[in-house]
């Protein structure tokens, strides 16, 4: 089922839950919901069970339009009255930064004293630094400088930015290999990785740039590890989960300056940003740090402390906190998330 879809399902899935709860003679204290299509689920068992809903977007629907490249890319009205009342009906809701916060607060009318603002975390036993050299011997890389990419395939992701920058640097002599890890977008139909294959090849980019497809969690450390740069072209990313990643496996990050990668990824400590959709800029920082061992070194061994303090641990503190907060009882579990060194 495309994403685009599954709206028109929830009433069964809200039906499947209430089963589920009653054939296990459970109540339960709170909710808390991910996304738009959870929050609204979430309002009709707020209603069944007069409970308290806790929401956390990632992403929201008025932001997404206004980086839309076409409208084709634009998101349903269904969505974005969706959201709305969901920002209306819920006990608190979770901001991912300050820019997430910002944004509710002046586009869906969120109250000040509504918001918590909670990064998203990181499991740092997983993303990890590692031994490059075997990371690179294990996807059997060559010795020219790699540029790592990892997502869902969409317009929206700058993958078309990435692919010119490429190119241009090429052009300049700076030879590099691209891999790009995710899959197709979510509709096939629309065409967008056939697009980017057609640009690689009016590029003359066949032999700098290679499709990973889709690799499970375990495996993206070993990308990451071996990548002299991890870059996020996007036109909107709200948090940027894939910064964090690379940041704690010591990959240096370059990003747009968009949404919450001004605040995932520390310019000129962690990372850094250029300009959405700004090829001459984003050629030459990716040129000037692909030459620059030493700071990739430095940049990488920060991007290590930083992701450290978005560890699961600190995390699930400052949500059992939010949950404390809505549900008494929840006061207990807090001593299990407490965010230790």
């Amino acid at each position: 089922m495309v994403r685009e879809r599954i709206h028109e399902h929830l009433d069964e899935f809200v039906d499947g839950v209430e089963a589920w709860r009653i054939a296990r003679s459970i109540d339960y204290n709170l909710i808390h919901a991910h996304y738009w299509l959870s929050g609204v689920a979430a309002l009709t068992l707020k209603a069944r069970w007069s409970v308290p809903i806790l929401q956390m977007f990632h992403t929201l629907g008025r932001l997404k339009n206004r980086a839309a490249r076409s409208a084709a890319e634009l998101e349903p009205q269904v969505r974005l009255d969706a959201e709305v009342r969901i920002v209306g009906a819920a006990d608190r809701i979770v901001a991912a930064n300050v820019v997430e916060r910002a944004q509710l607060l002046a586009d869906y009318g969120a109250r000040a004293a509504q918001i918590a603002t909670i990064p998203c975390g990181v499991d740092t036993d997983l993303f990890t630094p590692g031994d490059r050299a075997e990371a690179r011997r294990r996807l059997d890389l060559d010795n020219r400088p790699v540029l790592l990419w990892v997502g869902r395939i969409a317009p929206i992701k700058g993958l078309d930015t990435l692919l010119d920058a490429v190119a241009r640097l090429r052009a300049a002599g700076q030879e590099s290999r691209l891999l790009i890890v995710g899959g197709e977008a979510d509709d096939p139909a629309n065409g967008h990785e056939a697009s980017l294959r057609q640009r690689i090849t009016r590029l003359s980019l066949e032999q700098s740039v290679r499709f990973i497809g889709p690799q499970p969690q375990s495996v993206l450390p070993t990308y990451y590890v071996a990548a002299d740069v991890t870059v996020l072209p996007s036109y909107y990313e709200s948090f940027g989960m894939v910064a964090l990643e690379a940041m704690a496996c010591g990959s240096p990050v370059i990003a747009s300056r968009v949404g919450g990668l001004v605040t995932t990824v520390r310019d000129g400590v962690t990372g850094f940003l250029v300009p959405e959709g700004d090829v001459a800029a984003l050629a030459e920082r990716i040129g000037s740090l692909t030459a620059d061992a030493d700071l990739r070194w430095r940049v990488g061994r920060e991007g290590v402390r930083w992701a450290a303090q978005h560890r699961w641990p600190c995390v699930a503190e400052a949500v059992c906190r939010e949950y404390a907060s809505l549900e008494e009882r929840a006061e207990a579990h807090l001593a299990a998330a407490r965010c230790r060194e």
